[in-house]
């Protein structure tokens, strides 16, 4: 099957159960953050098996359903979970889910993961807009593209006016909202001291195994991106602290309160006007 097929496959099967429905805003919510989805109102969900293109997700703390309906007054998309480079897949493994949110009518794509801080101050339980990222995993989605499209400018992946929205939105809820680089690691294994010091050489603030994918590939169908990291934990070496997969989901909660809050914050804005 060819991604475009799959996309008019995914897109068909979405809209044969979500009739009329045309979604505004994707949302990718990463490890922890599912719950967001359950406060969707009149919610149509599916799982990812019944939608073809759409991997199934193998980590724990990613649900594996797409849910569609509205969240702050906006029609959105939420993608429970997401499929990562480390799990055996391609780099691109989410270019199909992405192109699906496009076609379906998305013009924002908000994007959420679980990450280490390299940042005292932006310890567990903080949230990161992310700025800017550094692609340290030695791959690409989008290798094997063909065209002149495949030369995305990334200069402003990351939308300067939803990120000014999404500050404007923390400071009335009284929530801090730091702000940094993402540094892409493919994983799956947690990165050295060594790694870490050479990324905070590098200017990275947050470190993690996913998102900087979906955004090469939103921008590469037209999509504007914001993304926020929930840290879980400070980075290896910066903290005594032994780094897990469990720790990681049991801090995650610490966050996710405060960025539930903030997106339903930042869509209630959107939908005033």
């Amino acid at each position: 099957m060819t991604a475009d097929t799959a996309v008019f496959q995914a897109v068909e099967r979405i809209a044969a159960a979500c009739p009329g429905l045309k979604p505004r805003v994707g949302l990718v919510l990463g490890s922890g953050i599912g719950p967001l989805a359950d406060d969707v109102a009149d919610a149509v969900a599916l799982s990812y098996t019944e939608i073809p293109g759409f991997p199934v997700p193998s980590v724990a703390g990613h649900g594996g359903d797409l849910v569609l309906g509205k969240l702050g007054g906006v029609d959105v998309a939420c993608m429970r979970g997401r499929a990562h480079y480390y799990e055996g897949h391609g780099p691109a493994v989410m270019r199909t889910p992405v192109r699906t949110l496009q076609a379906l009518g998305c013009e924002i794509l908000i994007l959420t993961n679980a990450a280490g801080s390299l940042r005292v101050e932006a310890g567990a339980g903080s949230l990161m807009l992310i700025t800017d990222h550094i692609n340290f995993s030695g791959s690409h989605p989008l290798i094997g593209e063909t065209g002149n499209e495949r030369f995305v400018a990334l200069g402003d992946a990351y939308d300067v006016a939803l990120r000014r929205e999404l500050l404007a939105t923390a400071g009335e809820l009284g929530l801090t909202l730091h702000e940094g680089v993402y540094m892409w690691f493919s994983g799956p294994s947690f990165e050295t001291p060594a790694e870490i010091r050479a990324a905070g050489i590098l200017g990275a603030d947050a470190v993690g195994m996913s998102t900087v994918p979906e955004v090469i590939l939103a921008r590469h169908c037209g999509m504007r991106v914001a993304a926020i990291s929930n840290i879980t934990n400070l980075a290896a070496g910066l903290s005594e602290e032994a780094l897990s997969h469990e720790a990681t989901m049991a801090m995650a909660d610490k966050g996710a309160e405060s960025l539930t809050r903030l997106l339903t914050g930042f869509l209630e804005r959107m939908a005033a006007g």
